[in-house]
């Protein structure tokens, strides 16, 4: 019993983190249909670009949380520049070209990114510094850690402010009339080319607190970390219903849960010839799954509410 408590702590921490990023993922396929394979990276970049600054800024004498919330204010301006690039110079010029050729191009933009973060940072795997609460608390024989609490918080705080953003104010709905048809949202006075930026913007910002959060969880970052994770954070948003804001979060939370759970018996259940190490399996068996089963998602994709 101790175990599986502890193993869906750890679940739901990770869940809270793909929930993160997959909303990236759903947040454009809704506005524009593409899969923007390259969000992963984006977090990585996150992740690095807020290291460098908080390291700067702890060198330079400011306490732990101010030089943690300034470095990921750094780095969230950082990805929100990269997510408007990306749109601007790799997607908008395709934007009626055939689904297979921004489908290419947002794989190529995920390998330039990859390579251009190794030139940058380098190929070592960098040490993130504690810099969160460390203490723990014993909860029906579970250890939660304040990282944990803090993490799954935050991502809380954040899913819900974004779906009162989408669901009630003016830019939610200049995103719901794009989403659900540009041509028809730009008579009505929408912007519809400021409001696509403004998506993958608005995304991008998500990224660079999941990247901030999941090298916080790991204790390290390193170029190659979004690859993974991006794909997991698709699963999420495939589980959950791509282009469905509440699909990406349930999507998300439940990954997480299987993952940690996966992680935490397989090794009982094969009688230990497949250990924990094969937990990244887990991920890639829910899409088969969910692409067999139920390719719409447990909840499906809400076409009119879709952002």
């Amino acid at each position: 019993m101790d175990i599986f408590l502890q193993q869906l702590v750890n679940g739901l921490t990770l869940g809270s983190i793909y929930a993160l990023v997959a909303l990236g993922y759903t947040m454009v396929y809704g506005i524009l249909g593409l899969i923007n394979f390259a969000h992963g990276e984006v977090v990585m970049v996150g992740a690095l670009a807020s290291l460098t600054a908080t390291r700067a800024l702890v060198d330079a004498g400011v306490p732990g949380i101010p030089a943690v919330l300034l470095g990921l204010t750094f780095a969230a301006v950082v990805c929100m520049a990269l997510g408007f690039a990306i749109e601007r110079v790799a997607y908008r010029p395709l934007r009626n070209a055939p689904r297979l050729a921004p489908l290419i191009t947002a794989i190529g933009v995920s390998i330039v990114l990859q390579q251009l973060a190794m030139l940058v940072w380098g190929r070592s795997y960098h040490p993130v510094p504690q810099l969160l609460p460390s203490g723990s608390h014993e909860i029906l024989g579970a250890q939660i850690n304040e990282a944990q609490l803090v993490i799954m918080a935050v991502a809380a705080l954040t899913m819900l402010g974004l779906m009162r953003l989408v669901n009630r104010t003016r830019l939610g709905r200049a995103m719901r009339a794009t989403a659900e048809n540009p041509a028809i949202a730009g008579l009505m006075g929408v912007d519809a080319n400021r409001i696509i930026s403004l998506t993958f913007v608005i995304g991008s910002g998500l990224a660079a607190l999941a990247g901030v959060l999941v090298s916080a969880n790991y204790g390290i970052a390193h170029h190659h970390m979004g690859f993974i994770l991006g794909l997991k954070a698709f699963t999420a948003a495939v589980l959950g219903g791509i282009g469905n804001l509440g699909g990406a979060m349930v999507g998300g939370v439940l990954l997480g849960v299987i993952e940690a759970l996966g992680a935490g018996y397989i090794g009982d259940l094969t009688g230990g010839v497949i250990g924990s190490n094969y937990q990244d399996v887990f991920a890639f068996f829910v899409l088969i799954g969910v692409l067999v089963f139920r390719p719409s998602g447990l909840m499906g994709e809400k076409v009119a509410e879709r952002a």
